[in-house]
C-alpha cells in the first residue's frame, strides 16, 4: 500500500509507468488512441454479455460464439483494438485468415464450422455499405471483427486437439500424454504482431511424420476422386495368374488408378499375367490382406471400397493424430491395433518392429498412452475374474486334471496365496459366474499364457505387453485373438532394447534368469512412453498409402460423430461442439 503522503512528480511518473506495464490493455491504451471501432468493440463486449459472465449465447450476425471467454480476454489485453478490420475496412490479416478457413478441408476439417457463411454475408453487406457513415455499418464491422476472432480460436482448437474429445468414444485414455495445452490467445497476439498468421496456424497442426503422410495421402486420393475414382470389380470365381476373364481388364484399370499396376501395362488385356499378379500382391500388402496374388472375395471387397470412403478413412485417422502430443518423446513404443504391429521409435525413426496379437472384437484392446516402467521375467499370470469364469471354468468342469497340467494354482478369494486348494476337492458343477469364490494363478513355465516376460505400463484398463506360447498366431494376417493385452512377436529383443542402456543385461544374462523359472522384476532406468493407437490408414516409407480393416468399428463411430457436427448454430439452442473454454 502507498502511504498517505503526496508523491513527488518523479515518483508519480515511475508508479504510473509500472502500472501501465503491469496491464497489457492499459499499456496499449497509452500507446493507441481509441478509434470509433475500438469503442464499439468495447461496448459490445463489455455490455450485457460481461454481466452474464461472457455467456456462450453471445451472438454476432445471428451466429453464436464458440469461444466467448477467449474472445473477451483477447480484446481486453489489447484495449479492444481490432485486428481484422479498421475504420476504413478489412485488413490483410482478415484475407489471410479467411483463406486458411476456406482451405480447412485440406486437413480434413469442415470449413463451414468456422462462420464462413456469416462472414461472407457480412463482407458482401459491408461492401454494399462502403462510404456510408451509419450505425448499421459500424455494427456490421464489429460483427465481422468478432466472428473472425471466434473463428480463429475455434479453428485453432480443432487443429490442436481435434473436433471431438477422444474420451467420448469409449475405451480411450491418454493420461499424461495428451496434447499439450497452447494459449491460443497468446498465439493470436503473436500472429498479429509478427504478421505471420497463416504460418503460425499451420504450425499448430500435428508435426509427426505420420500426420504429414496422411496429409499427402488425402491430397492424392482427392485427385483420384476428382478424376472419377475407380470402377468396381464384379463378383465371381477367383482370379489368378494364367486366367483369361473379362473381369481382368477391369482389374487392370482398377490397379492402374492407385499405382499398383505400372502405367505401361496393357489396360484392356483380359489375361491375368505376371504383371497383374505382382500388382495384386502390392495391393494386398497395402491393405493387410493375405499376400498370395489371387483375387478372392476379401481382395475384391477391398478393391471395391469407393474412393470417397477411403478419403473419409484418411480423415478420421488425421483426427486421431490430433489427440496425441506433438512430440511422442525421444523414444516411444507405438502399437497400431488394426495393423497388428509394434514399432519402437527413436527420434521419429523405427529401430525395432514386430508383429503383435491384439484383443478380439468382443474383448478390445483399449486406446491409451502410459509410461512403461518395469518388466517381469518368468511372470505369474493372475487370471482376471472374467476370463476365469468365461474361459477357464468350462475347462475345469470338463477336465479335473486341467489345472495341474497347465500349472494353475487355485486360492480362495481374499485368502492370499499362502494355501492353494486342491482342484479335485472343489465341486466345479456348483461353481458359476454368480458364485466363483476363487482366484486362479498360473505359475511360470512353457504353458504360461504370458510366456517368458511381460512389460508393464500401469493404466486403468490393466493391459500390458507380453510374450506368448501360441507362436503360430503371428503367421496369420489378421491377429485379433487376445483378451485385450498385446502379445509380442519378439519379446526378448524388446527386453534387450529396453535394458540396453543399463549395460548390465546381455541376452545371456536374460536367458540365465529365465532358466531359473522364478519370477524376476527389473525396473527400467528410464520409463518409456507407450501408445496403443488405432490407425487404419497411413503412408508407408515408400510413399504408398496403406489401409486396414476397421477392426473395432472405431472408424465408423468417429465418422458418424464427425458427420453429425453441424456448423455453429444460429439459434443458440443446439450447441453441439465440445469445447475447452
Amino acid at each position: 500500500m502507498f502511504s498517505e503522503r503526496a508523491l513527488s512528480p518523479c515518483r508519480f511518473f515511475l508508479v504510473a509507468v509500472l502500472i501501465l506495464l503491469s496491464f497489457p490493455g492499459a499499456a496499449m491504451s497509452a500507446e493507441l488512441s481509441a478509434s470509433p471501432l475500438a469503442e464499439s468493440l468495447r461496448e459490445r463486449l463489455q455490455g450485457p454479455s460481461e454481466a452474464e459472465g461472457a455467456s456462450v449465447k453471445m451472438a454476432m450476425a445471428g451466429e453464436f460464439f464458440q469461444a466467448p471467454a477467449m474472445v473477451l480476454r483477447f480484446y481486453e489485453q489489447r484495449a479492444f483494438q481490432p485486428v481484422w478490420v479498421d475504420d476504413d475496412g478489412p485488413l490483410r490479416s482478415m484475407h489471410a485468415l479467411m483463406q486458411t478457413l476456406r482451405e480447412a478441408d485440406r486437413h480434413g476439417l469442415n470449413p463451414t464450422m468456422y462462420h464462413l457463411s456469416a462472414l461472407d454475408a457480412l463482407l458482401t453487406s459491408i461492401g454494399q455499405d462502403r462510404g456510408s457513415d451509419t450505425m448499421s455499418a459500424m455494427a456490421k464491422a464489429v460483427d465481422l471483427e468478432l466472428l473472425l476472432t471466434d473463428a480463429f480460436f475455434l479453428y485453432g482448437d480443432h487443429v490442436l486437439h481435434g473436433r471431438l474429445h477422444p474420451e467420448t468414444l469409449g475405451d480411450v485414455w491418454f493420461g499424461d500424454h495428451s496434447q499439450a495445452e497452447v494459449d491460443l490467445v497468446q498465439v493470436l497476439h503473436e500472429a498479429v504482431e509478427t504478421n505471420q498468421l497463416q504460418a503460425m496456424l499451420e504450425n499448430l497442426h500435428p508435426a509427426h511424420p505420420a500426420y504429414k503422410g496422411l496429409l499427402r495421402a488425402r491430397a492424392q486420393y482427392r485427385e483420384i476422386a476428382a478424376q472419377g475414382g475407380w470402377s468396381s470389380i464384379s463378383e465371381g470365381a477367383k482370379l489368378q495368374k494364367g486366367d483369361r476373364d473379362r473381369r481382368v481388364a477391369a482389374l487392370r484399370s482398377r490397379l492402374l488408378v492407385t499405382g499398383d499396376l505400372a502405367p505401361d501395362s496393357a489396360p484392356g488385356d483380359d489375361l491375368f499375367d505376371e504383371a497383374v499378379e505382382q500388382a495384386v500382391r502390392r495391393f494386398q500388402q497395402r491393405h493387410g490382406l493375405e499376400v498370395d496374388g489371387i483375387v478372392g472375395p476379401a481382395t475384391v471387397a477391398a478393391l471395391n471400397v469407393p474412393v470417397k470412403a477411403r478419403l473419409r478413412q484418411i480423415e478420421v485417422n488425421m483426427e486421431r493424430w490430433r489427440w496425441l502430443p506433438g512430440q511422442l518423446g525421444e523414444r516411444a513404443i507405438l502399437v497400431n491395433i488394426p495393423a497388428f504391429g509394434l514399432e519402437v521409435v527413436e527420434r521419429g525413426q523405427p529401430v525395432l518392429t514386430m508383429r503383435v496379437v491384439v484383443g478380439r472384437p468382443t474383448r478390445r484392446t483399449p486406446l491409451l498412452s502410459a509410461d512403461m516402467s518395469y518388466l517381469v521375467f518368468n511372470p505369474h499370470w493372475y487370471v482376471p475374474p472374467n476370463i476365469a469364469v468365461q474361459d477357464k471354468l468350462p475347462l475345469l468342469r470338463k477336465d479335473p486334471g486341467y489345472a495341474a497340467r497347465q500349472r494353475f494354482k487355485i486360492f480362495r478369494r481374499g485368502a492370499g496365496d499362502a494355501t492353494p486348494i486342491d482342484p479335485s476337492a472343489i465341486d466345479w458343477s456348483a461353481v458359476n459366474a454368480q458364485h466363483f469364490p476363487y482366484r486362479l494363478r498360473q505359475d511360470p513355465g512353457p504353458s504360461n499364457a504370458l510366456g517368458r516376460v511381460k512389460f508393464m505400463f500401469p493404466n486403468p484398463f490393466h493391459v500390458y505387453l507380453h510374450d506368448t506360447p501360441s507362436r503360430a498366431l503371428f503367421a496369420k494376417p489378421e491377429r485379433a485373438f487376445s483378451s485385450g493385452c498385446i502379445r509380442v512377436e519378439k519379446p526378448l529383443e524388446l527386453a534387450e532394447y529396453l535394458l540396453g542402456e543399463t549395460g548390465a543385461w546381455s541376452r545371456e544374462r536374460m536367458r540365465a534368469v529365465l532358466d531359473t523359472k522364478k519370477e524376476h522384476t527389473v525396473w527400467l532406468p528410464t520409463p518409456i512412453p507407450v501408445y496403443l493407437f488405432y490407425g487404419t490408414a497411413w503412408m508407408n516409407a515408400e510413399g504408398a498409402v496403406e489401409f486396414r480393416q476397421d477392426l473395432y468399428d472405431h472408424d465408423k463411430a468417429l465418422e458418424q460423430q464427425l458427420q453429425g457436427m453441424l456448423p455453429p448454430p444460429r439459434d443458440g439452442n443446439n450447441l453441439n461442439i465440445a469445447m475447452r473454454y
